[in-house]
C-alpha cells in the first residue's frame, strides 16, 4: 500500500512496480474510467516502455482502448484530455490519461499520474484503488487494443500559435532539460519561432549522467549558472517530467510564488491560489493591486481542483508547479511557463526590477525533518493541540491556519510545519523580516514538533 500515494502512485521499479502490479493497477483504473479510450505516456526513465506494456495489459484487460503517446512531458498527457483522435474509424477524445513517471525520484523510482474526465484522481480514489489492487484476480483472456497517437504535434503548433508574438525575440536563453522529457518538446517550439536559445543536457536519458532533474536542487542549477556568466540573459531548468520549473536571472533563482506575482502583472485583478508554503508578500501585494489571493493546500491535484472551483486565473507551489487558467486549461505545465515569462520580458517587464521592488524578508527554503508515515499525521494532531497553549518563552502568536498542517503566523513573520504528502517527513518553512526572527521562530517551533514526538 505504500505506492498509493496522496497525489499519485509512486514506488522503486520490480519490487514494488512489477508486471503484476503494474498490470492490475490497469485492469482496476478501467473499471473507474466511463469511456474507452485511456491516453498514456511515459518520461525517460529507462523502464517506463516496460510499465507502458504492462499498463496497458491491465487496461486492455478491462475493455479499454489504449492510445499510445509515446515519451512525452507530463503536460503533454495532460494536454491529450483536450485533443481528438481518429481511433477505430471514430474521432474521439480520451476519457483519462495516465503518465508514466517518477518525476523527480531517484531513477530506480517510476509511478503514474492520473486524470479522469479531465480531473485528478487523488486522496481517497487512490487509497480505494490499492486497497482493490491487493486484492484483486485478473482476467486470463484480453484481446490487445494500443494505437499510436500523436500529441507532440499538436502541441507544438498549439504553443506557437499562442507565443507568435515572441518570433524573433531578441535575448539570449538558456534552458536545462536535465536528460528529461522537456528536451523531446522546447527544441522544436525554439526553432519555430527562431529564438536564440542554448539547450543543454536535452537528450532524453533516464539514467540523468549529468545531473538529477530537480531544479529545486541548488547544486543541480550550476550549469545554467555558468550559461547565465558566459552572456545569457535567462535561464529556466525542469525536473524530469518538466511540470515544474526554475526561471534563473542574473540576481535571482526566482521561486513559484514570486513568478505567479510576475505573472499577475499582465492580468485584470486576477484570483491567484498559493499553497501554504507561499510568501506572505504575495498574498500582501496582490492584496494591494486588487487582486485576490487564495492560501489552500500543498499539492498539484490539490490545485488543480481549485482552480477549477474557484475559477481562478493562476496557481502555483513554491517549487515551481505553475498553473494557468487565464488562456489556458488549469493544469501544471512548465514549458507552457517559459513562454509566459518571455511574454513578461517582451512586453518590457525587467523581472530584476520588479523582485527588487518586493518588501525585503528573510525566508528559509523547505527543512525536511525526518519521521515515519505512522507518526507524521500525530506529531501535527499534537502541535495544534500544544499551540493552543504554548510556553511562557514562546512568540507572540497573531493566527494558527491550518488547512494544511499548520502556519503559525507570529507579529513579524511565520512558520510552517507540515506532514509530507509523498515522504515520511514534516516539511517545515520559515519567513521573517530578518534572519535572527527566522531563526527564533525555527528553534521555539522545533522545540514544541520535540514535545510532540515524545508524546505521542
Amino acid at each position: 500500500m505504500s505506492i498509493f500515494r496522496e497525489y499519485d502512485i509512486r514506488g522503486i521499479v520490480d519490487t514494488e512496480l512489477n508486471e503484476e502490479s503494474v498490470t492490475k493497477i490497469g485492469y482496476a483504473l478501467s473499471k473507474r474510467v466511463k469511456g474507452d479510450f485511456v491516453a498514456v505516456g511515459y518520461d525517460a526513465r529507462i523502464h517506463s516502455p516496460r510499465l507502458f506494456e504492462y499498463l496497458a495489459n491491465g487496461f486492455n484487460m478491462g475493455g479499454k482502448v489504449v492510445l499510445n503517446m509515446g515519451m512525452v512531458p507530463t503536460p503533454l498527457n495532460y494536454f491529450s484530455n483536450y485533443l481528438t483522435f481518429d481511433i477505430e474509424s471514430k474521432s474521439i477524445s480520451p476519457s483519462a490519461s495516465v503518465m508514466i513517471t517518477g518525476s523527480h525520484n531517484p531513477k530506480e523510482y517510476n509511478g503514474f499520474k492520473i486524470t479522469i474526465d479531465k480531473k485528478p484522481f487523488f486522496g481517497d480514489d487512490i487509497y480505494s484503488l490499492g486497497e482493490e489492487v491487493e486484492s484483486m484476480e485478473l482476467p486470463t483472456n484480453f484481446t490487445k487494443r494500443v494505437y499510436q497517437i500523436d500529441v507532440i504535434n499538436p502541441y507544438i503548433e498549439y504553443i506557437v500559435n499562442q507565443f507568435k508574438d515572441l518570433k524573433s525575440l531578441d535575448k539570449k536563453i538558456v534552458y536545462d532539460c536535465g536528460n528529461g522529457v522537456a528536451g523531446v518538446i522546447l527544441p522544436k517550439i525554439f526553432e519555430k519561432l527562431n529564438i536564440d536559445a542554448k539547450g543543454i543536457y536535452i537528450k532524453p536519458d533516464g539514467n540523468f549522467p549529468n545531473h538529477h532533474p530537480d531544479p529545486s536542487v541548488e547544486e543541480n542549477l550550476n550549469d545554467i549558472k555558468k550559461e547565465l556568466k558566459k552572456g545569457a540573459d535567462i535561464g529556466f531548468a525542469y525536473d524530469g517530467d518538466a511540470d515544474r520549473i526554475a526561471v534563473l536571472t542574473h540576481k535571482y533563482n526566482i521561486k513559484g510564488d514570486q513568478m505567479a506575482l510576475l505573472f499577475s502583472l499582465l492580468m485584470n485583478k486576477p484570483t491567484v491560489i498559493g499553497e501554504v508554503k507561499c510568501s506572505q508578500i504575495m498574498y500582501d501585494k496582490l492584496k494591494e493591486r486588487g487582486a485576490k489571493g487564495v492560501m489552500y493546500k500543498t499539492g498539484h491535484s490539490n490545485l488543480k481542483v481549485k482552480i477549477k472551483e474557484l475559477d481562478a486565473d493562476l496557481a502555483c507551489e513554491v517549487s515551481g508547479h505553475i498553473f494557468f487558467n487565464d488562456r489556458y486549461f488549469g493544469f501544471d505545465d512548465a514549458l507552457y511557463a517559459t513562454f509566459r515569462i518571455l511574454e513578461l520580458i517582451n512586453r518590457g517587464i525587467d523581472l530584476d526590477t520588479e523582485l527588487d521592488s518586493l518588501p525585503q524578508l528573510y525566508a528559509t527554503e523547505e527543512i525536511k525533518i525526518k519521521t515515519t508515515e505512522d507518526e507524521k499525521f500525530k506529531i501535527i494532531d499534537k502541535l495544534k493541540e500544544l499551540l493552543q497553549n504554548p510556553p511562557s518563552n514562546f512568540p507572540k502568536i497573531i493566527d494558527i491556519i491550518d488547512i494544511d498542517g499548520v502556519r503559525v503566523v507570529f507579529e513579524d513573520g511565520w512558520g510552517l510545519v507540515r506532514a509530507s504528502n509523498t515522504t515520511p517527513v514534516l516539511v517545515t518553512r520559515f519567513e521573517a523580516t530578518t534572519k535572527e526572527l527566522a531563526n527564533l521562530y525555527q528553534e521555539q517551533l522545533n522545540n514544541l514538533i520535540d514535545i510532540a514526538k515524545e508524546s505521542i
